[in-house]
């Protein structure tokens, strides 16, 4: 996660290039267009505007107050930007783990509040759970029956062999068709719900639709879940897990080469940059760290990626604070479908006023070749003075950028030591599920006889043994601190203990953690 206001003030009055991470090649770089000046604002297209005078996206609005380059800049601390834009399945593999692991305790999440595709011109809200196929206005009788039925049919197909045997291996889109589903429930189901491009398997359609419809109701009126402050609150949760147990992190050091042992050929340890020697028995990197000359005919695809800072939302409605998922089909045969996210203020992603909308998709091209007809559909330029706005929002601030996607690269694809485990980077998936399934498999490689990320206690629930000196944060009973006390606070110590007989465990004096051990040459 990149914060913006850095981002923002290392700007150039145009446009500017800057490396995200080593993980990227010199050909995936991210293009920007920030605002020049207090008085200009550059469009979704870089063109530079006069000052601008940001109306309300609804002729009963009062006009917003003007939100400028310096605004943006001076609470650029308030903008949390991540590079990889997805969301939270209720019944996906993140959220399981995150319940079985107890590391949810670490975060506080939002429900995305409603489901949107662009058709015909416009965005309409999707109706996908009981309620909003009955309450919707867009569909017909006729079509919410067909869609309720269909929609059943989906939770348990495995059930129901019979009716898409013969479409094996036909395409979803067919399958589709041949339930006589109208125009529009084709295009809800297609790329609302099941969100799979037209030539998708009849099975792996329907196993999407599936996994939407099994996470709806868990949480909230939709499938998806966003952790406040963005995903990357995740791996910070999962850090503080580790920490607790003695995980040590060295910040602001990188890997500057391996030490391998002669005679097995395994990695014995690392260099940092600051010349320090770390022992290790295994050693975890991500594939764009490896250098090319340790790769075998390894081959990549890369993911479109644009941010934007909008002034307000795609599909205005009574409250300002809601968090979309927005679905566009390829525009033009060929173009890749584009997922869209947008945040409010409530997720403290942006600050009051604006939104942070997320466009996805697979490459065909540079990403502003793939995002930039979707972005002038959808957004419009800053109204300069004197004119009138649109119903559209504006673009306040743009950036266009390629990402490596590895998922698919297979681990004999690399020349490296036996304990080298390689994890691939972000995916263009909406979910996390690819993430944990690798990450289960190089734990099974690490700790073939653990279990993979145990229930963690309660903090009140550990009992430390010892008479090692107090850590920190281990006072946490009145009554150990009590004891501690002199002799004259003896009779105090016992009413507090009274009062506190209800804690279920007491926690005694924590002892200094031992330090991670070092694996021998």
């Amino acid at each position: 996660t990149h914060r913006c206001g850095e981002l923002l003030q290392k700007a150039d009055p145009c446009f500017f290039q800057f490396p995200l991470c080593p993980v990227y090649s010199q050909q995936d770089q991210e293009e920007c267009a920030p605002l020049a000046e207090d008085q200009q604002i550059l469009s979704s297209d870089g063109e530079p505007q006069g000052e601008e005078q940001l109306s309300g996206s609804a002729p009963t609005q009062a006009k917003k107050k003007k939100i400028s380059y310096t605004k943006i800049v001076k609470e650029g601390r308030r903008f949390n930007i991540d590079l990889v834009s997805k969301l939270m399945y209720s019944r996906g593999l993140l959220v399981d783990l995150l319940i079985k692991s107890n590391v949810s305790r670490y975060a506080e999440f939002k429900n995305v509040s409603r489901i949107l595709t662009y058709r015909q011109g416009k965005v309409e809200q999707v109706p996908c759970s009981r309620a909003d196929v009955f309450g919707s206005k867009e569909l017909t009788v006729v079509e919410k029956r067909m869609l309720m039925k269909f929609l059943t049919f989906c939770l348990d197909y495995e059930q129901h062999p019979e009716e898409y045997q013969d479409f094996t291996e036909r395409s979803f889109w067919e399958f589709l068709q041949n339930n006589m589903l109208t125009e529009n429930l084709q295009h809800f189901v297609l790329h609302s719900i099941a969100m799979v491009p037209r030539e998708t398997h009849t099975e792996e359609g329907l196993r999407s639709t599936q996994h939407f419809l099994r996470s709806l109701g868990r949480y909230g009126n939709t499938p998806f879940l966003f952790p406040i402050y963005g995903l990357g609150e995740i791996p910070q949760c999962f850090c503080r897990m580790c920490a607790v147990f003695g995980g040590i992190y060295c910040l602001r050091h990188s890997v500057q080469c391996l030490v391998l042992d002669k005679e097995s050929g395994r990695c014995k340890a690392v260099i940092d940059t600051c010349g320090q020697r770390i022992s290790c028995s295994h050693f975890v990197v991500e594939d764009g760290y490896i250098r090319e000359e340790q790769r075998k005919g390894v081959e990549h695809k890369h993911i479109s990626r644009a941010v934007l800072i909008t002034d307000g939302l795609l599909l205005q409605s009574e409250s300002e604070q809601q968090i979309s998922l927005v679905t566009v089909p390829p525009l033009e045969p060929g173009a890749p479908a584009v997922r869209l996210v947008e945040l409010c203020s409530s997720t403290m992603t942006c600050m009051p006023g604006t939104y942070l909308v997320h466009l996805t998709c697979p490459s065909s091209g540079s990403a502003r070749e793939d995002l930039q007809p979707v972005v002038s559909r959808l957004f419009t330029k800053p109204a300069s003075a004197g004119e009138e706005g649109t119903l559209l929002p504006a673009v306040l601030w743009a950036v266009y950028f390629n990402m490596r996607d590895s998922t698919a690269a297979d681990r004999s694809g690399y020349d490296l030591p036996g304990n080298v485990h390689v994890c691939s980077g972000p995916d263009a998936a909406l979910g996390s599920d690819h993430s944990i399934r690798l990450a289960q498999e190089v734990f099974r490689q690490l700790a073939p006889h653990e279990e993979f990320c145990p229930p963690a206690p309660n903090p009140e629930d550990i009992v430390y043994d010892g008479d090692g000196g107090q850590g920190e944060g281990a006072g946490f009973s009145e009554a150990a601190q009590a004891e501690e006390g002199a002799a004259e606070e003896a009779e105090e110590s016992k009413e507090k203990e009274a009062s506190q007989e209800s804690s279920p465990v007491e926690v005694g004096e924590m002892p200094d953690p031992p330090p991670a051990p070092l694996a021998e040459e």
